[in-house]
């Protein structure tokens, strides 16, 4: 049993780090140019220099959701890592991390909100380039979708013994 809560914390360790990549770094979609690779996130545009993403006024409320809902899976995520470190502690033997369960539920459920606007709206778009494609921004955040749906189901099975 030991084992597997340990397990489990260090994959949701993990989910938290590579949230914040994801979220931080602008590499959630590449394309290349005649001069060089230009990459963009969910904050700016880089090319050699990275500048202010341009964005037309119909993308920008996407925009604005695809970055806040990525910020509340973050939270939600590390308020999900807290709570089972204090139910760890506090809880009796027999009892399941509900709460912390259903906080990862949560941010599974901003990750799919996220991940799902952005690829809906701002796939395949990369001013002045060419041969556009996913980056490993984007990639990390699928993966994180997936730990922490999965995180999030062991943690409501998952009983203190």
């Amino acid at each position: 049993m030991l084992v597997l809560l340990a397990g489990i914390f260090v994959v949701h360790i993990a989910t938290v780090i590579m949230l914040f990549v994801s979220t931080i770094a602008n590499v959630w979609m590449v394309g290349s140019s005649n001069y060089a690779t230009i990459s963009t996130g969910l904050w700016l545009l880089c090319n050699r220099t990275c500048t202010q993403l341009p964005v037309t006024s119909q993308d920008e409320a996407s925009l604005k959701a695809v970055q806040a809902f990525m910020i509340l899976s973050i939270i939600f995520s590390v308020v999900a890592l807290i709570l089972f470190i204090i139910q760890l502690f506090t809880l009796e033997k027999g009892k399941r991390f509900y709460m912390t369960g259903a906080v990862m539920l949560v941010c599974w459920m901003c990750i799919l909100i996220a991940v799902s606007i952005y690829t809906a709206r701002f796939t395949s778009m990369v001013p002045f380039s060419t041969n556009p494609h996913h980056g490993y921004c984007f990639i990390l955040a699928w993966i994180c979708f997936c730990f922490s749906f999965i995180i999030g189901i062991l943690y409501l099975v998952l009983r203190k013994k």
